[in-house]
């Protein structure tokens, strides 16, 4: 490891630490590809599993750290060898907070969010609270699997008192982990009688989960770029989601995603990012477009992603600027928010096929 002032260190968790899903690979590749592309001047000391030795060639100022085991408990022992961060990291298990948290407490500068917004964003309810009257997020509830199944008369006296509100529209509920990431684990009760004692072989008793109203449209994403103060939307993106059989798949997505609502997407993302005290870097929202006209809104924020996401691999293609170094540029103070040329040229389309995540200009 070089250990220098202007070296910083670079990981993405699933390639650092040896992941073997080829679906999970292949998006946690295209990831951290394309930011060492767009970190080519930086110099890197890139974190990555040793199953990827041959595979570094044509990127520039890398020094290559393999490793064999899980890279938070390299981080453990590591961290406070370096100065500077950038990394990718998912919720699992709340690594991502955990990481934060590590390279904070060994004084390391990150160019990503901060360990309290990632814990913040990474669990729904917080984010919800954090957000409550702030920007419009569907009705939330949260609630924990007992093994008793108490949980379940709870969850009815809500649906009750929910469907009371609007007794002439049968009202659909959302059950999902507080933490999740990518939609997984996702249960959708389409009539209050549908939900069983089954739900516990879902979410295992202990787990703590949200109930939400379940709204109607078409999935959307707001990628922004943030100074921790002040955020700028780069796109809006269609999201590529199929429900089915009590889980959630995300797919890919297309952007620029062109539609009525995109000011308002626009405008309730910005205000949400800029409302999480620490949001900075590259982060994505996750909103609904709702279908139902009559609504009083006509977009509604699901989640918050306090990280570098899928998007990223298709804004690289068609961005007019360099969204890594410029990240960096970012929070050294070398250059200011509003003088970045957000633009984008062209369309791109990314899809999971099979075990590959294909990119493709349209």
């Amino acid at each position: 490891m070089t250990n220098e002032n202007d070296s910083v260190l670079v990981f993405e968790y699933f390639t650092a630490s040896g992941e073997k899903d080829k679906c999970i690979i292949s998006e946690a590749e295209a990831l951290v590809f394309a930011l060492l592309d767009d970190l080519a001047d930086i110099q890197k000391d890139l974190v990555i599993n040793k199953s990827y030795e041959n595979a570094l060639e044509g990127f520039e100022n890398v020094n290559p750290i393999f490793i064999e085991g899980d890279v938070v408990d390299w981080l453990a022992d590591n961290a406070s060898q370096f100065d500077k961060a950038i990394f990718i990291s998912a919720e699992n298990n709340n690594n991502l907070y955990n990481i934060t948290k590590i390279l904070e407490e060994n004084n390391v500068k990150t160019y990503t969010s901060t360990a309290e917004a990632c814990f913040i964003s990474s669990d729904k309810y917080e984010s919800y609270e954090a957000l409550y009257n702030i920007v419009p997020q569907p009705r939330s509830f949260r609630f924990k699997i007992d093994p008793k199944g108490y949980w379940k008369r709870a969850i009815e006296n809500l649906h009750e008192k929910w469907q009371a509100e609007d007794p002439l529209t049968n009202l659909k509920i959302i059950i999902k982990p507080l933490m999740g990431v990518d939609c997984e684990d996702i249960v959708v009760i389409e009539n209050i009688e549908d939900l069983t004692l089954d739900l516990d072989k879902i979410f295992k008793p202990g787990s703590r989960v949200i109930v939400q109203e379940f709204i109607e449209g078409t999935d959307i994403s707001v990628s922004l770029l943030s100074d921790g103060k002040t955020a700028v939307p780069i796109s809006l993106n269609e999201q590529f989601v199929q429900l089915k059989d009590d889980k959630g798949t995300y797919l890919g997505g297309k952007l620029p995603f062109e539609n009525k609502y995109k000011d308002e997407a626009f405008e309730i993302a910005k205000k949400a990012v800029e409302a999480i005290d620490g949001l900075k870097g590259f982060v994505g929202v996750d909103m609904i477009i709702n279908a139902d006209e009559k609504d009083i809104y006509s977009v509604y924020l699901l989640e918050i992603n306090s990280r570098f996401t899928t998007p990223y691999v298709g804004l690289k293609e068609v961005a007019n600027f360099n969204i890594g170094k410029s990240i960096v540029d970012l929070i050294d103070g070398e250059i200011n928010i509003d003088d970045i040329d957000v633009s984008l040229d062209g369309e791109v389309e990314f899809k999971k096929s099979g075990d590959n995540l294909e990119i493709r200009r349209i």
